[in-house]
């Protein structure tokens, strides 16, 4: 089974198990292929989504003490877990090139759509970079990340996307990175800070109906991939932000009553009116729990960088 073949029967066995729980979900890590990714685009181009250029000044106001923690002898294998589009990763590459560093790109993304982009650009601006990209969610590259052990490697999670983890996934994904680790790597990773609310539920639910569109995308990608009949237009998006918790949950709603064939997987769903679909979860922080999830992760946080509207923290940890 090639790995395209292996990530769609994942996807597959993914429907199954959410559209026939209840309450029902499906992750929005299926929401990227090539119509997702340009959405996704989108929305960090609208005003309400402040944690793209929040993040975008950390890294573009600290790219020389970043480059400079990052020196080594050897070289070092920068590896991003969802690398997306590499807006904001290009600023650090692009100070990497200019102090003349020794290292190889090694971007992952669960779209293969979004690496072929964001490796073409990389090399028309770059033609001699050493970029490797691949396909794969966190979990499947976590397996292979220890092979990279030949020299230090920086393992960068940017854009808060620990934040679609409970905590409890969370600290099994950190403690998972960190035994993936040798004791001279380094973790740079972004945390979305808790704000005022109404700037956290703005951010995902736009007045132009963008993130909408984005979360119905998988609605669209069930029906052109497993032959299935979903009304998309029927359901809504919306998002529910509980600042007690810090967290962030997206789902799509049924609107009125609907019976769905998804003919592929020979499964028959049915919905009542305003029954959900929970496609997301956006966790917020703050340096106690980012503290709290590192250290039951032996993991020790060496640095934190912070935006200059402190709206957004960038951790820079190392191992026990």
């Amino acid at each position: 089974m090639t790995k395209k073949q292996s990530f769609q029967q994942d996807f597959e066995n993914h429907v199954i198990e959410g559209l026939s729980s209840f309450p029902k979900f499906l992750s929005s890590k299926y929401i990227y292929d090539e119509k997702g990714d340009a959405l996704f685009q989108q929305i960090m181009n609208l005003p309400e989504y402040y944690l793209t250029n929040a993040e975008y000044n950390i890294i573009d106001r600290f790219k020389k003490e970043l480059a400079t923690l990052f020196t080594h002898e050897l070289g070092f294998d920068l590896i991003e877990l969802g690398a997306g589009d590499g807006k904001k990763t290009k600023v650090f590459l692009e100070e990497l090139v200019e102090q003349q560093q020794k290292f190889t790109y090694i971007p992952i993304d669960i779209s293969q759509n979004a690496i072929d982009k964001l490796a073409a650009s990389l090399l028309e601006k770059w033609p001699t970079i050493d970029i490797q990209g691949e396909q794969g969610t966190y979990f499947q590259v976590l397996e292979r990340l220890s092979q990279y052990n030949k020299r230090p490697k920086l393992i960068m999670v940017l854009g808060s996307n620990i934040g679609n983890l409970t905590h409890v996934e969370a600290i099994d994904f950190l403690g998972k990175l960190r035994n993936s680790m040798s004791p001279q790597d380094l973790l740079f990773m972004g945390f979305d800070q808790k704000k005022d609310p109404l700037r956290i539920q703005n951010a995902y639910a736009d007045s132009q109906g963008v993130t909408q569109e984005f979360n119905r995308n998988l609605l669209h990608r069930i029906n052109a991939e497993m032959d299935a009949n979903f009304l998309v237009e029927d359901f809504e998006h919306w998002e529910a932000y509980d600042p007690e918790t810090g967290t962030a949950k997206s789902y799509l709603l049924a609107t009125k009553p609907c019976n769905v064939r998804v003919g592929k997987l020979g499964i028959d769903v049915s919905f009542k009116k305003w029954e959900t679909i929970h496609t997301e979860i956006s966790q917020k922080y703050d340096d106690d729990v980012v503290a709290w999830l590192a250290g039951k992760a032996d993991l020790q946080i060496k640095r934190i960088f912070e935006d200059e509207q402190q709206l957004y923290k960038n951790y820079l940890f190392n191992r026990d």
